[in-house]
């Protein structure tokens, strides 16, 4: 485990990177892309021709003896909560950085974006239970905890319940929310709880994975270990009809996932912990803002 002042550099780091992100880079782009969630009351005037018929008010137009229609203003402010996996296999990394550290920075960029929106941010950590929840709120200190907290919580538990999440999820946001879903999707039986959460609330699946997970590297025997369940076998990668059925099973994990989100119409992005991220969340917004236009 990372000691305090480690934490406190990378969260440090990430403060300054993200925030420089969000401003420069993503804030036109997101409040593009995520528009307000419904509208709110505004005022009464009197009825004109080619308004909604459906918005006359009839008590007012009782009492005024002509109709009268209710106006609203557009309701801006979005309720936003990224949803953070942290279980054992949240801290692999064959590269620089881990799924961990990659999902915070991803979750630091998405925070100060939405701050910089007027937007509340809230926080879910989980693994086969929920581990942390931060209610959404505004202001920096909030935005640098949910950060912090990514980095440093340990949780008891260290296997994985997607859909354990989404039921979470679903019982707690009351207010209809953008659901960031940040995880490796290593997991199963999660996709229908998945696709009910996406029903409820605006849900966008960000995959933080590494590239040994997907193409084994042929280096000989060696000792594999599941960091969830603590299994350990030995597995000769020398062997061409290992790494062809290895990555034959994640092909058919990669497959399964993508045909839930096709099918629930959830956005995504591929997060490598070997490449940068920002084109493919770049693209992400661009996507959906066109869309909103």
């Amino acid at each position: 485990m990372a000691s305090v002042e480690e934490i406190m550099r990378k969260v440090h780091h990430l403060e300054i990177k993200a925030r420089r992100l969000s401003r420069e880079s993503f804030s036109g782009e997101y409040h593009a892309s995520f528009k307000g969630q419904g509208l709110d009351f505004e005022d009464f005037r009197e009825y004109q021709h080619g308004d909604e018929i459906r918005f006359i008010d009839w008590n007012v137009t009782a009492r005024m003896n002509a109709p009268f229609i209710r106006t609203f203003r557009e309701e801006r402010e979005l309720n936003v909560l990224i949803a953070v996996d942290i279980s054992g296999s949240s801290v692999f990394g064959s590269q620089h950085l881990s799924k961990r550290e990659l999902a915070a920075e991803i979750a630091a960029v998405l925070a100060f974006s939405a701050k910089h929106n007027g937007d509340k941010v809230g926080l879910l950590l989980f693994t086969s239970e929920p581990v942390l929840f931060l209610p959404p709120q505004k202001g920096t200190k909030h935005t640098l905890r949910i950060i912090r907290e990514i980095l440093a919580t340990t949780p008891a538990k260290r296997d994985t319940s997607i859909g354990t999440a989404c039921d979470f999820i679903n019982r707690t946001l009351k207010r209809k929310s953008l659901v960031f879903m940040i995880s490796d999707f290593i997991d199963h039986d999660f996709h229908k709880k998945l696709g009910t959460l996406a029903q409820k609330h605006e849900t966008i699946a960000i995959r933080v994975f590494d590239p040994v997970e997907e193409h084994l590297p042929n280096v000989g025997k060696i000792n594999l270990t599941d960091p969830e369940t603590g299994w350990q076998t030995m597995v000769n990668t020398s062997n061409n009809n290992v790494r062809q059925a290895f990555e034959k099973l994640t092909k058919r994990r990669l497959e399964a996932l993508q045909k839930t989100l096709r099918k629930y119409q959830i956005d995504s992005i591929d997060a490598p912990t070997d490449q940068d991220y920002l084109p493919d969340l770049h693209k992400l917004f661009k996507t959906r803002s066109s869309r909103h236009a």
